[in-house]
Formats: structure tokens, sequence, C-alpha cells
């Protein structure tokens, strides 16, 4: 097995490959998906584009994109012993600054939920004059403190390295503009405090291939492997009906996560059933959150599906590392 840089999971979801089944990529969906479906809890019509991680005892923790029935969306928290069964806060998490004032944003979406050490990292969506980067921290899940605002507007897919790298943290960005944008490309930028970003560089781009030829975007955190880290992340193509989003993977070199190895030409999972082709946002495959279990090279990936649900789907890292050099574009 290529080793994993990461810690055992004994206890995270997992379907064996089905058998007798044409699959075009190595991935599979989960067989009860979705995991979390319609109207969840009071006052919430939609969890999806939602990120998960380990927490005490066995169990699981997750921050959740929470569509409120005034059509705003929110950041809720919530646990599992299974991450497959959650029981979700009743209000949406309250962000504080240094000194405890409330500084929640208005609005807040698709985020991601990244432990480094002791400390648990939330990095979102925010409403700061226009869609930015949001990053709070919490160790109890009772209080999140921000971080401030390290980024100008226009930006989203914030996504931490879920370690530091020479120092410094490292965090993927997609610039964009205020509305759907039409175009945009993963930068990666770096920090010793997580309040003040530079050193900004460009890692990749769209490309020729029809589902990642508009825009790309991060989607979880990277997974560390003897071969490099492991990118998920999501491609989008535009159609005669909208856009199409679909989950994608490259390996970015270790030492310098700027440059990439390898990247996959074949999509690993675009929209083909119900829960993905029909729902708020039809056609949307979304991925946000990746548990890996390093002993056994196991990998549960946690995605929206069209704006409506939370899905899950299962693949090895030995497999997506070998899938993705098998259909490398890289030149």
């Amino acid at each position: 097995m290529i080793k994993v840089i990461g810690e055992n999971i004994a206890n995270m979801p997992w379907e064996e490959k089905p058998q007798g089944k044409l699959l075009n990529s190595p991935a599979w969906r989960y067989s009860k998906n979705p995991v979390i479906g319609r109207n969840p809890i009071p006052n919430v019509t939609r969890i999806f584009n939602s990120a998960v991680a380990t927490w005490k005892d066995g169990g699981f923790v997750g921050v959740f994109r929470a569509e409120t029935c005034n059509g705003i969306p929110y950041l809720y928290y919530g646990f599992s012993k299974d991450a497959l069964n959650w029981t979700f806060s009743d209000s949406a998490i309250k962000i504080t600054d240094e000194n405890g004032n409330d500084v929640s944003p208005s609005y807040a979406y698709d985020p991601r939920l990244i432990k480094i050490e002791d400390t648990y990292h939330i990095v979102w969506c925010t409403n700061f004059h226009g869609a930015s980067i949001g990053i709070a921290t919490t160790k109890d899940f009772k209080t999140f403190t921000s971080k401030g605002n390290g980024f100008l507007p226009f930006n989203r897919n914030g996504v931490l390295f879920p370690r530091k790298v020479n120092g410094n943290y490292l965090m993927l960005t997609r610039p964009s503009d205020s509305g759907h944008t039409p175009f945009g490309d993963i930068f990666l930028s770096e920090s010793n405090d997580l309040l003040h970003w530079g050193n900004h560089k460009w890692v990749m781009g769209k490309s020729g291939e029809w589902w990642q030829s508009v825009k790309i975007g991060a989607g979880c955190a990277p997974i560390e492997t003897e071969e490099g880290w492991l990118l998920f992340y999501h491609g989008v193509t535009g159609t005669c009906s909208g856009f199409v989003y679909s989950m994608g993977a490259a390996l970015l070199d270790r030492d310098d996560p700027s440059k990439v190895i390898h990247r996959c030409g074949n999509f690993i999972l675009t929209p083909e059933e119900e829960y993905e082709e029909r729902g708020f946002v039809p056609s949307v495959v979304f991925p946000c959150a990746a548990l890996v279990d390093a002993s056994t090279n196991r990998i549960a990936i946690y995605y929206g599906a069209a704006d409506t649900n939370t899905a899950l789907c299962f693949t090895t890292v030995d497999d997506v590392i070998s899938f993705i050099k098998e259909h490398d574009i890289i030149k």
C-alpha cells in the first residue's frame, strides 16, 4: 500500500466495492445515499456541501451548510457515533472575535473542517462585503473564534492543509467574482498566524476535458501520502441546461504543493443518480470532506448532491492514485 500520513479510523463508514457492476472510475457510491436528505431538522430545508472530521472517543463531528426556511445559509455543527447518523445543533454557530464580541456573518456556506494538532479550523464562504473566505477555530465546539478577514472579496473554496508545511499554514482558494463565476483557478496562499496571508501561487486551472472546462475549486482537505498530497476537487462544465459539477483528483508535491505532479483527465465522480441530478441546483457533485484510515488506505468522501443532499462515496488511496497516473494530463 501507498503510505498515508494520518490517523487510523477503524470505525469510519465503509462499503466494499460492488461486484459485477461496471465502474468507470475508482470510486463507488454508498448504497444508502443520501446520508442527509431534505428537511433534516426544524427550520432547515437542506444540508449539503458540508464537512466531517474525527472527534473524541471514536466519534465524529461535522460543520454543515444548513439552508434555513428563509433561504439564507448558515453553519450548524453536529455529532455522530458512526459518521452517518447525526445530531445537529439547534441553531447556527455563533462566531466571536478574540474579545468575545459577536462577529457571526450574515450568511455562511460550503464549510471545510480541518483538524490541525488539537484545534479544529472551520473555513467557509462568508460575507465580507461580498463572498470571501471566513476562518474560525474551536477546540470544544462551544466557542468559535474568528481569525479575521485574511482575504479580499471575491473568493471561495478555501481549503486548509492538515498540517503546516515549511513552518506555515497553507490554504487553497479560488478567486472569483460576485456572481455564479464562469471562471476560476486554484491558488495557494500561506500564513504564519491564520490572519495574514501571502506568497500566493497559482496551482492549476481549467483544462480541455469537458467536465472541468469552465472552472475548478478545491474540495476536501488534501490527504498526505508518501507520493504527495492527494487532492479531490470539483470541476465544472457549461451545458445548454446550465453548469454541471463533477469530482476530480490530482497529486501535489509534498514540499511545494503549488506544484502539480499528476492530474487526472477523467472525472472521479459525475452526476448520475437521481439525488445528484435532481434538486435545488441540478447536476452537482461537490466534494467537501474525506475521512481516511491510514491503516487500510480506505477513503470515505462526503459530497453535496444537487445542492440538496449530503452523499457519500468510497475509494482507496492506492486505487485513486493509480487512476490519476493512468489518466494523467500533466505533460
